[in-house]
Parts: structure tokens; sequence; C-alpha cells
């Protein structure tokens, strides 16, 4: 009776959890056979030329760029490349957080053709639109920035990403003549990428699994909704109107919900500025639940749970602390 009262529980779960393991895995699978294929083919030297700008002034291997500019496309992808230079020992841990952080800007410009452009700007009209998107851009930007200045700094006493670095992507620690163009046809080289990218779903997908039915168990065992309750005395105390409250509540858990409930508010009851205010107050409180609820377990996943921790508290640090400046600066008296 209690193994059917177990498989009661699970089978939700794992119904929601199994369909986005799998896009996760197949999208780090792309990631880590493109680094593979990358490294092996010489692309990363024409690839890094496009992304020099950001890698050598913080200083990062040039490979890095492959990473950061395929996270414009599919960010997934993106941090599968970042966790694979990380495990060959192309980069450390200081220098993958940097990367990370440089990340950012190019994980946002995916969204605004995905989402921005099609489903909130019509939702929120024109303006509204234009003022909360340019916002959160900015966000994105100052943070991809910080992560330059970051390396600047913190990674000055490593050496400069002056080329290719001499540590191919094998996730085995073969060095790079494995890929020697020479010695190899096209197809030995996708092959041996292939055989690299294996081990590492086989590594990462179990752990992936494991980490969202827990959290996913807890989500449906748990009351998320108390994560709202700071959303009160937080506009409060930005003066927001007292509408702002509900607003936040549903944004924080469904941003097209929340557009859809502000949006017809616009010129009543909030300013456009209030309104993009609003919003990315919402955008502080969701934190709590998609932390919780998809960050942890992706990060988790692709990272393990130490470094991975890292990683989530620098992200939402910078986030928090972006968005609460632009907060100053759309709600500053004009």
């Amino acid at each position: 009776m209690q193994s059917v009262d177990l498989l009661t529980t699970l089978w939700p779960v794992l119904v929601e959890v199994l369909p986005r393991v799998a896009r996760i895995a197949a999208l780090v699978a792309v990631g880590v056979f493109a680094a593979n294929l990358a490294v092996g083919f010489g692309l990363v030297t024409y690839v890094a030329g496009l992304s020099r700008y950001l890698t050598r002034p913080a200083n990062l291997p040039d490979e890095v760029g492959t990473a950061i500019l395929t996270t414009a496309a599919s960010t997934t992808a993106g941090y599968g490349m970042l966790a694979e230079f990380r495990e060959s020992g192309a980069l450390d841990d200081r220098a993958t957080l940097v990367a990370v952080t440089i990340n950012t800007f190019f994980g946002f410009v995916q969204h605004i053709f995905t989402f921005y452009l099609p489903v909130l700007i019509p939702i929120l009209g024109l303006r509204v639109g234009l003022l909360y998107v340019g916002a959160r851009a900015a966000i994105a930007l100052a943070i991809t920035l910080t992560g330059v200045l970051a390396g600047a700094a913190l990674l000055s006493d490593r050496t400069a990403a002056t080329g290719t670095t001499d540590v191919s992507v094998d996730a085995d620690g073969d060095d790079a003549s494995a890929f020697d163009d020479d010695a190899e046809t096209t197809r030995d080289v996708v092959r041996g990428a292939a055989a690299k990218t294996w081990p590492k779903l086989w590594r990462l997908v179990p752990r992936l699994a494991v980490v969202y039915v827990l959290v996913t168990l807890l989500v449906r065992t748990t009351d998320l909704q108390s994560a709202t309750d700071v959303a009160e005395p937080l506009t409060s105390l930005l003066g927001l109107p007292g509408a702002a409250v509900p607003v936040v509540a549903v944004f924080a858990f469904d941003t097209t919900v929340g557009a859809a409930t502000i949006a017809p508010l616009v010129g009543e009851v909030f300013t456009p500025r209030t309104a993009v205010a609003t919003m990315l107050v919402g955008g502080i409180v969701s934190f709590a639940v998609s932390t919780f609820k998809r960050s942890i377990p992706f990060q988790y996943g692709i990272w393990g749970a130490q470094f991975g921790s890292k990683v989530v508290v620098v992200n939402t640090a910078l986030k928090v602390v972006f968005i609460g400046l632009a907060l100053v600066a759309l709600l500053a008296p004009v």
C-alpha cells in the first residue's frame, strides 16, 4: 500500500521533471559537443576574434568567447560549454565565475527575440514595454561589464588571453594534439567530439534529475506564496501605489500574467516609470521563487552543489544590486 501511495506521489513529479531534464540535457549535449568541435576544427580562433573585447580585458582564455556567444542562442548550451572548459582545466573557479557573470547580457539577448518583442511589449504597450525592456537590458549589460572589470582586477595575476590556450575541452584531460588537423579527418574529429560528450552527460543527467525531483516535491508540499509577503513593505518603502502589491505578487510567479495585470492600470494608477519600477520589484521578489524552483536545480546539475551555490549567490546578488540601482533611477524626481 505504501508503495502505491509513493508511486501516486512521484508519478506527477516525474511527468513534470523528466521532459525538463531531457530538454536541458539535450542543450548541454549540444553545447559540450560544439565546444569540442570548436577546438577540434580550430574554430575557436575565429570565434574568439568576435569576443576578445570582453575576454581579453577580463584576462580570460579566448576559448571562453565561444561559450559567451553561444549563450546568446542558448543559455543552457553556453553554460554547458563553460562547464566543459572548467572541467578540462582551461578555467579555474574564479575565472569561471567571471565568465558566468560576463554571460549575463548575452543570455538576455535571446529573450529579446523570443519573449520581450513578440509577447511582453505588445501587452504593455510601446512606451512602457520599451522602458521595461531597456531597463532590463541596462541591468544585464551592467552585470556583464562588472564581470569584465572583476576579471581585470581579480585575474590580473594570471596569464592573459593572448591566443587560444593549450588546454582543450577534453573532459578526460587529453591535450589539444588529439585534434591535430593533419592527423585526423573530419569524421575523426566529429567522432572524437561525440565520444567526449557522453561522459559529461552521464555525470550530469542523473544529478540534474535527482535535484529537480527533490525540488519539485518540496514545491508541491511547501507554500511559496509566503515569499511574496515582503512585497508590501518594499512597495511602501519605494512609494509605489497600493495597487503595486497584487501586481508584484502575480509578477513574481508569472511575468506574462503580471504584465497583463498592470497594463490596464498604466495612465490611471501607474505612470510608465512606476509601472516599470513595480515590475522590477516583482523581479526581485521572484528570485525567492525562481531561484528555488529553477536556478538551484539547474546550477547544481551543471556545476555540482558547492560551485553551483557560488554561481547562484553571485548571480542573485548582482541582479538585486543592479535592479536596486535601476529602481533608484526610475523613481528619482525628474
